[in-house]
């Protein structure tokens, strides 16, 4: 008892004691989500190392993983969002690396690349969309890894490569042309329709030439894609190569 009562007074002098009560409410059983919800808010902003902890184990918490997330960004807490790339629980992966994007900070470059190849949709997804938040040419080569796979998370790589660097694009994209994926044949044919020259052309006008309605696929937990025309897009990368290159 007496141990308890000195912990409570060593808090205490951090914290309020409202501040108390709402980490208290945090993980009051009794109490309904909505409150819960809103004590987690009330503590947005409290850097508290008591705060922090509570913050990551409400990481695990269906109700406040978003919320918990949130918080911790907004303190600069890198640290336990990093940790939670690991957790058991695939919302608060995907909550951590959707965060960890905001700081673009180069060392967490390996930790959300590896996050990207979850086996959760969701978690690779995010990862992947917090790589995109970088603006620094060092995120490329991390973006050129995962884009050489191919697949959902691949594609979406390959498209923020394009926008940073057109030249590395087009490496990734004109072997992918060769994917037995349409998404990848898709995708590698919209970066060469974007930075392409007409050494290209050959390629495309054999898939124009060829290419028949691809049926439609499912793509990796995010519902059906509809048919696509694989020659109607090899022949729109054709249009838009032919119209950039004789207006130089």
């Amino acid at each position: 008892m007496k141990r308890r009562w000195c912990l409570a007074m060593t808090l205490s002098t951090l914290l309020s004691a409202a501040d108390l009560l709402k980490l208290q409410q945090l993980f009051d059983p009794k109490l309904a989500p909505t409150q819960r919800a809103n004590a987690c808010f009330e503590l947005r902003g409290n850097a508290e190392p008591e705060v922090i902890r509570a913050m990551s184990r409400a990481l695990e918490n269906p109700g406040l993983v978003s919320c918990a997330a949130d918080n911790l960004r907004i303190v600069n807490a890198i640290e336990p969002l990093k940790q939670a790339l690991h957790s058991p629980d695939a919302e608060a992966r995907a909550a951590a690396a959707r965060e960890l994007g905001t700081f673009e900070d180069p060392d967490l470059l390996v930790a959300l690349s590896e996050a990207a190849l979850d086996e959760n949709a969701l978690v690779g997804s995010n990862a992947l969309a917090a790589l995109t938040e970088y603006h620094d040419r060092r995120v490329i080569p991390y973006l050129a890894a995962l884009a050489k796979k191919g697949g959902m998370i691949g594609d979406m790589a390959l498209e923020r490569i394009l926008q940073l660097d057109a030249k590395t694009a087009l490496t990734i994209a004109r072997p992918l042309l060769g994917s037995e994926q349409v998404p990848d044949k898709l995708y590698a044919m919209r970066t060469l329709g974007a930075a392409g020259d007409r050494s290209d052309l050959a390629a495309l006008q054999k898939i124009a030439a060829t290419a028949e309605e691809a049926p439609a696929q499912r793509a990796r937990g995010f519902g059906f894609m509809p048919p696509i025309n694989l020659a109607r897009a090899a022949e729109s990368a054709i249009a838009s190569i032919e119209s950039r290159t004789e207006s130089r």
